[in-house]
């Protein structure tokens, strides 16, 4: 863990200056309890009014988007479900719009729940969708989600399934005793290039993607829409499902309560989540900025 009193490492390639802020949430952005700390608030109202704009990049699905849907400013817009969707948050809760869904194709999901099945028994899954969840039996009640069915996997990701008209936005893979990042490389190596597999949570709980699907290709897809270069982004993350995020932006930071392998990938590194670690940057970013255009 990173003191609060250590300041943030600042990485060798800073001379372009930022336009666009990309942020993980929990354990990044938010405390520990999940709230957004007044110095957080004030530091993401400081760089949109220095014109950068500030994008939530997420695992979270965007039914658990409330907590920050009062600080997306002018665009509105978040990248939820690790890269499959980009939300509208603008409506206020309940009423988000899906801008871009890049689903996981049912045949893939199918392919992966058996290959991860035989390479790993006693693993049990949930289905998220777009505007639905559900979940096997043997899924542990995580989050207070409420699932709107219960079944086989097999069984929620077949053509009559309920809600087999919305898309497939990832497949949640928990298995009880195996070790979170064994479990994570097992995962990779069953499934291969079916389907993109990570992890956000401190348990043995996996997060299944469509093959191309990540935080930072649909960051990318955004940026480029923007006309913005992935080395005038500013990118944060704790866990591994920020690691491409981290790599493909210009510069990059690691929280202090970060995974090895976030730290390893990261150009940089703040302080901890409770520490405002991406205020503290943000703050000296937007400082920088004004200094520059005075």
């Amino acid at each position: 863990m990173t003191s609060a009193t250590r300041q943030p490492e600042t990485p060798a390639a800073a001379a372009t200056p930022p336009r666009l802020i990309a942020t993980d949430l929990d354990g990044t952005l938010l405390r520990d309890d999940k709230s957004v700390s007044p110095r957080t608030v004030a530091a993401l109202a400081a760089a949109e009014k220095a014109g950068i704009e500030v994008f939530f990049v997420t695992g979270r699905p965007a039914r658990w988007m409330d907590v920050v849907s009062d600080h997306v400013h002018g665009h509105g817009l978040a990248i939820c479900g690790n890269g499959a969707a980009v939300v509208d948050l603008h409506g206020g809760p309940g009423t988000h719009r899906f801008v871009k869904v890049r689903e996981l194709a049912r045949d893939n999901a199918l392919d992966a729940v058996q290959l991860l099945r035989d390479a790993a028994p006693g693993t049990v899954y949930a289905v998220e969708q777009t505007y639905g969840f559900y979940q096997e039996p043997e899924y542990p009640k995580m989050h207070l989600e409420v699932p709107d069915s219960l079944a086989p996997a097999e069984r929620l990701l077949a053509p009559d399934a309920p809600g087999a008209g919305e898309p497939v936005l990832k497949i949640l893979a928990y298995h009880p005793t195996l070790d979170p990042d064994a479990f994570l490389t097992l995962a990779r190596l069953a499934i291969g290039d079916r389907a993109n597999v990570t992890r956000s949570s401190p348990s043995a709980l996996l997060e299944i993607s469509g093959p191309d699907v990540s935080k930072a290709s649909t960051l990318a897809l955004c940026c480029a829409e923007r006309g913005i270069s992935h080395e005038e982004v500013v990118a944060f993350g704790d866990m591994p499902n920020d690691v491409e995020m981290l790599t493909w932006a210009g510069r990059s930071y690691a929280m202090g309560n970060a995974h090895p392998d976030v730290i390893a990938a990261a150009s940089g590194q703040t302080v901890a989540n409770n520490d405002d670690g991406v205020a503290v940057v943000i703050e000296r970013l937007v400082t920088e900025r004004l200094q520059a255009s005075g």
